[in-house]
C-alpha cells in the first residue's frame, strides 16, 4: 500500500450537524511533547515538525481537527500550534474541541469547570486557536452525575454565536438523553476500539440509530492511552496485519471505521510517516472473515 498517496476523503464522510468530515481526522493531544501526554518531565516536540505534521494533514485530505486548550506541555500548546501552521483556516476544517476540564500554567489538573467558569474555557480555545467561534464543543465529563447545568451553560454560549454545534465525551448513555432533552449533540466522544465492552458496543450502535457521530479515543493506544499506541496486538490482530501489508496499529483504525458509517477516528501523532499510515487506514477494507475473528477473539467469551 502506498499511503503517501492515499487521501483521508478514501474513508468515507460523515457530518456534524451542517459540517461535513472525512471520517478520518486527526487528534492533537500528542502534538505537544514526545512520550507520555501530560507528564511533566516530557520532552517537548520540535515545533518545526509539529507544524510539518498539521500541515501535511490537511495536505492528505483531513478537515476534522480535534483539540482543547488544556493540550500543553511546557513550551507548546496544540491549539496555538494548529493556529501557527493552519491559519487562516480552510472553509471546509472542522475544529472540534473539548471543555471541562483544566490546567493552570504548571500544568497540574484543576476541578472541573463549573457552569460559571465554562465561558472562560471556550473564551481561551477561541483567543489560542484565533477565531470568532468553535465548529464543535464537547463537554468532557467525569462520572456519573447530572449534565444539565454545564450542558445548558454551553447552549447559551451557541445562541450567542460562539459555538456553532456540540458534542460530549467520556459519557453513558443516560447523559445522552439528559443533554438531548435540552439542545441536539452532534457527536459523542468515547474510549473505544477493538475488545470493547458490550455496553459500550451497544451505546456506539446507540449513536448510529440517532445519527450521531461516535468518535473512539484510545482506538490505537488501547491499554497504552495517554503513554500512545500499544504494542500488545493479538496474533489475530498481526496475521490480518500481514496478510494486507500494514501495521497492527492500521488494522485497528480499520477495525474502528467498519463498526459504522457514523464512527469516525481521531488518531494522533507527530510523525510523518505515521500521519500517512493512519490516513491510508481508511482505504483499508477487511473482510467479513477477518472482522468476525477479531471480534469473536476479542469478546469477553473469546478472552
Amino acid at each position: 500500500m502506498t499511503s503517501q498517496t492515499i487521501n483521508a476523503a478514501a474513508s468515507g464522510t460523515w457530518k456534524l450537524g451542517d459540517l461535513t468530515v472525512n471520517r478520518i481526522g486527526f487528534g492533537a493531544m500528542r502534538l505537544t511533547q514526545h512520550g507520555e501526554a501530560f507528564a511533566a518531565d516530557a520532552i517537548p516536540r520540535d515545533r518545526d515538525q509539529a507544524i510539518r505534521v498539521l500541515r501535511r494533514a490537511v495536505e492528505l485530505g483531513v478537515n476534522h481537527i480535534d483539540t482543547a486548550a488544556f493540550y500543553f506541555s511546557s513550551l507548546r500548546s496544540a491549539n496555538e500550534l494548529i493556529n501557527q501552521a493552519l491559519a487562516p483556516y480552510p472553509d471546509d476544517l472542522v475544529i472540534t474541541t473539548k471543555v471541562g476540564p483544566g490546567r493552570d500554567p504548571s500544568g497540574q489538573w484543576l476541578p472541573h469547570a463549573t457552569p460559571e467558569q465554562l465561558r472562560g474555557q471556550v473564551e481561551e480555545n477561541l483567543r489560542q486557536l484565533g477565531r470568532d467561534h468553535l465548529d464543535v464543543v464537547n463537554l468532557r465529563i467525569v462520572g456519573t452525575d447530572s449534565i444539565a447545568e454545564r450542558f445548558g451553560a454551553l447552549v447559551g454560549l451557541r445562541e450567542a454565536g460562539l459555538i456553532r454545534h456540540l458534542g460530549l465525551s467520556n459519557i453513558r448513555p443516560h447523559h445522552l438523553t439528559e443533554a438531548q432533552s435540552i439542545a441536539p449533540v452532534v457527536c459523542v466522544q468515547n474510549m473505544y476500539g477493538i475488545g470493547a465492552s458490550p455496553e459500550q458496543q451497544e451505546f456506539m450502535g446507540i449513536c448510529g440509530e440517532q445519527r450521531i457521530a461516535f468518535v473512539p479515543f484510545y482506538s490505537i493506544a488501547d491499554t497504552g492511552r495517554d503513554g500512545g499506541a500499544t504494542t500488545d496486538h493479538s496474533p489475530e490482530v498481526h496475521t490480518i496485519a500481514r496478510a494486507h501489508g500494514v501495521s497492527a496499529a492500521q488494522i485497528r483504525l480499520a477495525w474502528t471505521l467498519h463498526q459504522g458509517p457514523h464512527v469516525l477516528a481521531i488518531p494522533g501523532t507527530g510523525d510523518l510517516d505515521h500521519l500517512a499510515q493512519n490516513v491510508a487506514a481508511g482505504s483499508l477494507h477487511l473482510s467479513v472473515e477477518e472482522l468476525t475473528d477479531l471480534d469473536s477473539r476479542h469478546s469477553p467469551a473469546g478472552r
